[in-house]
């Protein structure tokens, strides 16, 4: 099944959902997360270019994961090739999380595929309170986990660590590769 939603009207759709939802104005949400207002109103009206840091703020200032921002509403049966699906990218560094499964109702999980390049680590802020993410390296090797702390991994290695403290991930080689779930209780 397609995709026929561009990326920038479901994110634009969202925030302005879970806005409501949660009763704040553009300028509470924007301070809440750290972001300029003008920033929120353009993403608000599907303009603009979002990275992962600032659609990651939002989702913590929204109390709601990253997916439900920027993941359409799927059928039941879904093929994603590779190269497609909604593809965030990180200001900081060479770092793209592409989303391939976002946790439905009452579940809470969301699947990605993770392609980086060698530069600038992706540090992570901490996400929502009991967040856990599983890596599980396809290409390349990682330097991964806790800020503090990170952790060599290489094809087939797995690495779980708390997302809701302060963590990283950076490519050690070019064309590095992996799958990442997103736990949250």
């Amino acid at each position: 099944m397609e995709r026929t939603t561009a990326p920038l009207e479901v994110i634009a759709a969202a925030l302005r959902r879970e806005r409501g939802r949660v009763g704040l104005s553009l300028s509470e949400l924007a301070k809440r997360a750290g972001i300029a207002k003008s920033t929120l109103s353009q993403l608000e009206s599907a303009s603009g270019n979002p990275s992962v840091e600032t659609l990651w703020a939002l989702g913590v200032a929204l109390d709601v994961p990253l997916s439900r921002l920027v993941d359409p509403p799927a059928g039941r049966v879904q093929v994603i090739r590779a190269g497609e699906g909604p593809a965030i990218y990180s200001e900081r560094s060479h770092y793209t999380a592409t989303l391939l499964a976002s946790c439905p109702p009452g579940a809470r999980r969301d699947v990605y595929h993770l392609a980086l390049e060698p530069g600038p680590a992706r540090d992570s802020e901490p996400h929502m309170p009991g967040t856990v993410e599983h890596i599980v390296v396809s290409t390349g090797r990682l330097l991964a986990g806790p800020l503090d702390d990170p952790i060599e991994i290489t094809v087939g290695d797995y690495l779980t660590y708390p997302g809701d403290l302060a963590h990283t991930c950076r490519a050690l080689e070019p064309g590095s590769t992996a799958v990442m779930v997103m736990e949250h209780v």
